[in-house]
């Protein structure tokens, strides 16, 4: 064949190449004379080495007859360094081009690619083809930025992290081959500091800024931005590119005060609790990642404190600030209004936690407030009105100011009965009842030290403020304190003959009832008033038979106002 037809087909060859490419995956196939066998392949590969990449691998060296002349496992450490600069030799430089992280190759490198005719004294003899098995762990370039990838991210985000923040994340720390050197997890708590300040590496302080409280995130930091060329210790190789996968658990700024969002305010709110206000309120405890650390409704009972008195955290004393009765609350505190760096270990509060509390006010009061009233319906021509020691019978509905409602008189088939001012109510109530009309409506608003105070009663919860709807239905006037009959005019002079009907120097209770009876028909006095009279009246023969002999006489008869004189007893 003539040389000028050999060059032609030469070159033919060579353009046949150019267009085939190199052989399939996984087939062993020259490139360059370098013998390139890819047997395995990771499934994703986000890059591949090219030439002026940092890259680091390991790998064993032997000669055909399998004997190793060189390994970096026995070293003990990766080799780095820039591929495809004439920093390696040839056969190596080419060999590790296309490479992906976690790859494996054999690269068989001919004499002429490797050390040539000359060798390495002792090691490598002349002419030698070399056997390379290789792996690659990191590919990097000095061009490259952070990567960022948002694995999860909250529906609701109202703030992001910004330089000066102090966050507190877990995270799983691995090497760019997926070798794990570090996790917050396996040491049971968060890695907690401030960002963009110095405290952490470079690619972190970036990493994490614009971050949910919640988000999610993987981001992998070139060594530049990481531990560079020392690396750090024996868990981080130098030139190593490091991958994270965070997740932030809460942020705060140390300049922070007390976030509110107003979930649900009443319609109508007359009035807002302020310093000094005991308050009761439900409440859920929560970190910013959702995790429950305390809950009044598991216990099924309020917390109940004063605000503003020091009593609980900072925080919850700014938070309850101007709350209304029923409204639901959200308040977001910080740790330098809550617990702190140390946290609080009874509840499960992590040190510089932010605290997140869903708080449902149930009622509050001041220890100096009186009875509120609202007067719903008032008769016109109004003129005789409720007064101390009046008997009257009225309905009325209790509830809490939540609209939980406690007792009902509806729910009896007779209205309540009473005589205002002799401690048979509660003390609020009485002052509610005073001053009504017949057929008069009111709402009541009893603050606890008007009602059943601290300790609550039966079916009441302590320190609650309660609600009465009352209706008057009726009155009759009463009597003095202490009394059970009184005189409408001067009592008769002879007294005992006109009790004595049968003029027996005795009075049984049948005289003494018949005569009390007719007092009270003629006007001239009138009973305590009661549901049952017959029993006033027997309380009255009882307190005037003083020997309990079944009759009354002369000598036992006294009025009221002779016995106050006397200090022995409380009759007529």
């Amino acid at each position: 064949m003539a040389p000028g037809s050999r060059c032609c087909l030469l070159l033919l060859l060579l353009l046949l190449l150019g267009v085939l490419g190199a052989p399939a995956l996984g087939d062993p196939g020259p490139l360059e004379d370098v013998v390139i066998d890819r047997y395995y392949i990771p499934k994703i590969c986000l890059r591949e080495a090219q030439m002026g990449d940092f890259i680091r691998y390991h790998y064993n060296g032997t000669f055909k007859d399998g004997k190793k002349f060189d390994s970096s496992y026995d070293r003990g450490a990766t080799v780095a360094g820039v591929v495809g600069v004439g920093r390696l030799i040839t056969g190596m430089d080419r060999g590790l081009q296309g490479m992906c992280v976690n790859e494996r190759r054999h690269l068989i490198v001919p004499p002429h690619l490797g050390y040539g005719s000359i060798g390495v004294a002792g090691l490598i003899p002349p002419d030698a083809t070399l056997y390379f098995d290789v792996v690659m762990l990191d590919i990097w370039n000095k061009n490259d930025k952070l990567q960022i990838t948002t694995l999860s991210k909250p529906q609701h985000c109202n703030r992001t992290v910004e330089n000066s923040d102090f966050v507190r994340y877990h995270y799983n720390g691995t090497l760019l081959d997926g070798t794990p050197f570090d996790s917050s997890y396996s040491k049971g708590s968060t890695y907690d500091t401030y960002v963009g300040t110095g405290w952490l590496i470079k690619g972190m302080d970036q990493g994490l800024l614009g971050m949910c409280a919640g988000e999610k995130r993987s981001i992998i930091i070139p060594p530049f931005l990481a531990y560079g060329e020392k690396g750090y210790g024996t868990v981080i190789p130098p030139q190593a590119s490091l991958v994270f996968s965070v997740q932030l658990v809460d942020f705060h700024n140390p300049k922070d005060g007390v976030f509110l969002e107003h979930l649900e305010v009443p319609e109508t709110c007359k009035r807002r609790a302020v310093t000094g206000d005991f308050v009761r309120y439900h409440y859920n405890g929560t970190l910013m990642d959702g995790t429950l650390f305390d809950s009044s409704y598991s216990r099924n009972q309020t917390y109940n404190t004063y605000i503003g008195k020091g009593y609980i955290i900072p925080g919850m004393d700014q938070g309850l600030q101007g709350v209304c009765v029923g409204e639901h609350r959200r308040v977001v505190i910080p740790p330098h209004l809550a617990y702190g760096e140390n946290g609080a270990g009874k509840y499960k509060i992590p040190g510089s936690a932010v605290l997140i509390f869903d708080v449902h006010i149930i009622d509050f009061h001041n220890p100096a407030d009186p009875v509120e009233i609202e007067t719903v319906f008032r008769p016109e021509g109004c003129n005789v009105t409720s007064r101390h020691r009046d008997f009257v019978r009225y309905h009325y509905n209790c509830s809490l100011l939540d609209g939980t409602r406690l007792f009902s008189s509806h729910d009896y088939e007779k209205p309540q009965e009473v005589t205002l001012g002799a401690n048979k109510v509660i003390e609020g109530l009485n002052s509610g009842l005073l001053d009504m009309c017949a057929g008069e409506r009111r709402v009541l608003i009893v603050p606890p030290h008007l009602g059943h105070g601290e300790s609550g009663a039966r079916g009441v919860p302590g320190s609650a403020v309660l609600r009465f709807e009352v209706e008057l239905i009726s009155m009759e006037e009463g009597v003095p304190e202490g009394y059970l009959f009184i005189w409408h005019g001067e009592p008769p002079a002879n007294l005992y003959e006109q009790m004595d009907l049968n003029k027996d120097g005795g009075i049984p209770a049948e005289e003494f009832s018949t005569f009390i009876k007719t007092q009270v028909a003629e006007g001239k006095g009138r009973l305590m008033p009661s549901s049952d009279p017959e029993k006033v009246i027997a309380d009255m023969f009882q307190n005037q038979d003083r020997n309990q002999d079944g009759k009354i006489t002369p000598e036992e008869l006294k009025l009221k106002s002779d016995e106050d004189q006397e200090k022995i007893h409380e009759e007529l």
